[in-house]
């Protein structure tokens, strides 16, 4: 997607000053970002519901379905990205079609132990209003080790208080902290990216790369609270 000029570490380690239009970029695609996640939550739900929908794309049909449409949806906001209106909607219908394609896991969290749901969403949550907030606070330069250690400590401190309320355990705390850090990690690394190509000239491919792996934080947390309120059985 980019042609990054900065290596893994440099991305995860440097300080990027900013001018103007890469200040105005980042913040556009951490508002896009937030587009695509309330999307998703929107697919999430009425996927969630829908037992027609759950039965799909439980099918190997629909999981062909859904591999299709959203790495074919992302290729045609890529393509549009230079019009608002259209690169927009497909960014936001990417989000809405990853929701519903997670349909069956979230019909069974919300069977099995649907605060589980809410946990992985607060973990996930936690870590992307932290760094968004460190994005929009940035000012003139981007210190990525700044925002590694504000996205680490949301991380830490929610797996914390998860396990106050619903008792999943040190190793439950280690893991959920372990996928957070991992996420704000892909966040960062994204972030840098983004900052340092010559061909971002639109928020929509940084959005995109971002809710990629924002979404594959909340699916892993979501995965690993069932597994331990399951005690540890493969469903």
């Amino acid at each position: 997607m980019y042609q990054n000029e900065l290596s893994t570490w440099e991305k995860l380690t440097a300080s990027t000053p900013l001018s103007k239009t890469q200040s105005a970029v980042i913040k556009q695609t951490y508002v896009l970002l937030a587009l695509s996640v309330l999307a998703a939550m929107a697919g999430g739900y009425i996927g969630a519901t829908s037992e027609t929908l759950v039965r799909f794309f439980s099918s190997t049909i629909g999981w062909i379905v859904a591999i299709v449409l959203l790495n074919v949806v992302p290729w045609i906001a890529m393509a549009a990205r230079h019009n608002p209106v259209l690169g927009i909607s497909a960014l936001v219908f990417d989000g809405f079609l990853a929701g519903i394609a997670i349909s069956p896991l979230l019909f069974v969290a919300s069977m099995l132990a649907p605060a589980m749901i809410v946990a992985a969403m607060m973990i996930t949550g936690l870590v992307f209003v932290s760094i968004t907030g460190f994005v929009f606070m940035s000012g003139r330069t981007f210190a990525a080790p700044r925002g590694l250690m504000i996205g680490m400590f949301a991380a830490i401190t929610g797996a914390i208080i998860l396990n106050s309320f619903m008792n999943i355990g040190w190793l439950g705390v280690v893991a959920s902290a372990g996928i957070g850090i991992m996420g704000c990690l892909g966040l960062i690394y994204s972030t840098s990216g983004v900052l340092n190509s010559p061909d971002a000239d639109s928020p929509i491919p940084g959005a995109l790369a971002l809710f990629s792996g924002l979404f594959n934080v909340f699916v892993a947390v979501l995965n690993l609270l069932l597994r331990l309120a399951g005690g540890g059985r493969r469903d």
